[in-house]
Parts: C-alpha cells; sequence; structure tokens
C-alpha cells in the first residue's frame, strides 16, 4: 500500500494591514529626531573645535615639545634638555623684570578700564538722546589700528616735543620723562590700552544691563530705592556673569600685551634700560634676536601657566563672592520672615489685650445695680 505525499500548502502572507505599518514609521522618526537632537549640536559646534585644534592646541603642544630641546632658529632641532631651558629663564632677571613690567602696565590698565566701562555702560543704559550716535561713539576707538593709536600717543607723550609735556610746561611744572622712566612709561602704555579697551568692554557690558529685567527696577523705585542703590544691589549682581567674563578676557589680553610697548618707543623694544619691556617683548627678543627657540618656547608656557592661575584664581574668587552674598540674602530674608511673624503674632494679640483691659475695667451689670 502506497501513500502519497501531498506537498504543504504553501501561502503567501497577507500583507500587513496600513494601520501597523503607521506605527513602525512613526516610531523611526521619533528615533531619528531624538538622534538628530543629540548629535546636530556636536556637529554645529565641531567646525570651532576643528579650527581650535589646529590654531590653539597644536601650537601649544608643539611649544611645549620645543621647550625640551635646545633649539636655534637657524640651526634647528638640537640636544634634548629636558626642564633645562625653564630653569635658564626662571634664573634670568630679565624674565622677572618684564613679568614685573606686564603685571604694573597690566594693573594700570585694567582696573581702570572696567571701572570707567562700568560706568560708561551704565550711562548708556539710561533714556538719552541719539542712543546710536553715542554707542559707536564710544566703539570708534576700538575700530582705530594700534599702529595709529600707538603713533598719536606717542607723540603726545614725547619727552621734548610731546603735547602733555607742553601744557605741563606752561602750567609751571617740570617735564615728565614718559620714555625714560619707570612709572610714567606704564602709565603712558596703560594710557593708549585705555583708550582702545574702554569702550569695547562697556558695550558688552551694556548688553549685559540691558537684559536685566525692567520690572524688578521699577519695584524697587516704588520701594523708594535710588538709582545708585538699584545699580548696586541689582544691577551688578545681574550682570556678574558677563562681568567675569570681561575681567577674563581683560587679564588674558593684559598679560600678552605686545602692540602698544612695542610701538611707544620703536628704536630700543622696551627701553634703554628694559624699563617698560613686557613678557611677550622678551619672548620676542629671545625668539628672533638671541634665536633661541627654546627658552622662547619655555617663556611662553610660563605665562601661559601664569594666566590659567590668575584666571582660575578670578574665578574662584567671583565665586565665593557670589554665594557670600546669597547666603546675605537669605540671611536677610529670614530676618524680614522674622519679623513679619512677629508683627503678625503682635497684630494679632493686640486685640485680645484690648478687649481684656475693657473687660477689666468696666463693672459688671449686677454690681452697678447694687451701688
Amino acid at each position: 500500500m502506497s501513500v502519497t505525499l501531498s506537498p504543504p500548502d504553501i501561502r503567501e502572507a497577507p500583507p500587513l494591514p496600513e494601520a501597523t505599518a503607521r506605527p513602525v514609521r512613526s516610531e523611526r522618526r521619533q528615533r531619528l529626531s531624538r538622534l538628530d537632537v543629540k548629535a546636530s549640536p556636536y556637529l554645529y559646534i565641531a567646525p570651532f573645535f576643528v579650527l581650535f585644534g589646529l590654531i590653539g592646541l597644536f601650537p601649544l603642544i608643539y611649544t611645549f615639545v620645543v621647550s625640551l630641546y635646545d633649539w636655534d632658529l637657524l640651526k634647528g632641532q638640537g640636544p634634548f634638555v629636558g626642564l633645562d631651558n625653564f630653569a635658564a629663564v626662571l634664573q634670568d632677571r630679565f624674565f622677572w623684570n618684564s613679568l614685573f613690567n606686564t603685571f604694573s602696565i597690566f594693573l594700570l590698565s585694567s582696573i581702570p578700564q572696567l571701572v570707567m566701562a562700568t560706568v560708561i555702560a551704565a550711562v548708556l543704559d539710561q533714556n538719552l538722546r541719539a542712543k546710536t550716535f553715542w554707542r559707536m561713539s564710544v566703539l570708534l576707538p576700538y575700530i582705530v589700528t594700534p599702529v595709529a593709536v600707538s603713533l598719536i600717543f606717542t607723540n603726545m607723550f614725547n619727552e621734548q616735543y610731546g603735547l602733555i609735556n607742553n601744557i605741563l610746561g606752561a602750567v609751571g611744572l617740570d617735564p615728565v620723562m614718559w620714555k625714560t622712566e619707570t612709572l610714567p612709561s606704564h602709565i603712558a602704555i596703560a594710557t593708549m590700552v585705555n583708550w582702545r579697551w574702554t569702550g569695547y568692554n562697556a558695550l558688552i557690558l551694556l548688553a549685559a544691563m540691558q537684559a536685566v529685567p525692567r520690572d524688578i527696577h521699577e519695584s524697587a523705585a516704588l520701594d523708594g530705592a535710588g538709582s545708585i542703590r538699584r545699580f548696586f544691589s541689582m544691577t551688578l549682581p545681574s550682570i556678574r556673569p558677563t562681568m567675569i567674563f570681561v575681567i577674563i578676557t581683560a587679564t588674558i589680553g593684559g598679560l600678552q600685551i605686545f602692540t602698544e610697548p612695542r610701538l611707544f618707543d620703536p628704536i630700543t623694544a622696551g627701553g634703554s634700560a628694559r624699563q617698560f619691556q613686557t613678557t611677550v617683548l622678551y619672548l620676542w627678543e629671545m625668539a628672533f634676536f638671541r634665536q633661541n627657540f627654546g627658552e622662547a618656547s619655555a617663556i611662553a608656557w610660563l605665562l601661559f601657566l601664569i594666566i590659567v592661575v590668575i584666571g582660575a584664581l578670578n574665578f574662584l574668587l567671583s565665586r565665593r563672592i557670589a554665594s557670600a552674598e546669597v547666603r546675605n540674602s537669605r540671611r536677610r530674608s529670614r530676618r524680614k520672615l522674622e519679623r513679619m511673624r512677629t508683627a503678625e503674632s503682635a497684630a494679632g494679640a493686640a486685640p485680645i489685650t484690648a478687649t481684656a483691659t475693657a473687660l477689666e475695667a468696666t463693672p459688671p451689670t449686677g454690681q452697678e445695680n447694687r451701688s
């Protein structure tokens, strides 16, 4: 007896209904949208990091590599010397002199610059006529090239025929040796820096002041706070992040100053006795006049570390000030709440006390009839 097996009945699977295909597509779209939200910001900022790696990070690392070798400008790479270049720079008195000049010019320029920029920004934040004109006028010194600024101020601070010494002579005062003495030369260079960068910082601070909500100022004015009180108690705390940014950028620019002292006396490039030679000027001299790229790279790295340390100190100090202000505000709010509670309790107890006194003073009805 033979059995014949028939092949299984193979049927095509029915197509998925349209109601089932739609959730699959929507799920894919949701995944793509989540991936776009997570990955697209990194793609947008990737060009900055690529440029930073090419023109910022790579030169920094390569400079550190050069500082470890006896590197000559013409001969090229020499033997490996390790940290000997750093030791030689730290023992060089000219390096410490340039560091002193840098910090002196930095303090004489940055502190007055920030104060004046804050005052100018506060004035421009008021309701003035022709606001655009005044803001553009403040920015004009920044547009002028550093060479033109240096030529103008060099003629003004000329020791023999300068404008300032002529005015001092007309008043009856002795002329000032702006290029020979240390402190006058630092003041002259700091004046150039302040004239060029004050308006730029003022506009940055002005943008931060305009972002402060006006409702806060109006409510404080209704409470009786004056304009000066509002400025110190409300405006300055509100623009603290921008102020930190301005301080850090001013620190970096002040410690890397090169153009103004270089063009203040083009013949000596730092003064006849190095009285206004900054650290970057000394680095330039070490690299292109002494042709010692190893020590010049060591100077660059030491200056970089100094800037990083000062920037970190500024950041920590600003955070401590901010935390102290937060603690003080919390203490003031607690005191106000305690006063309000005390006042509320006193106001609630006053009617009870008055009622008890009245009851004590008023005799009962039966006693009145007896008398």
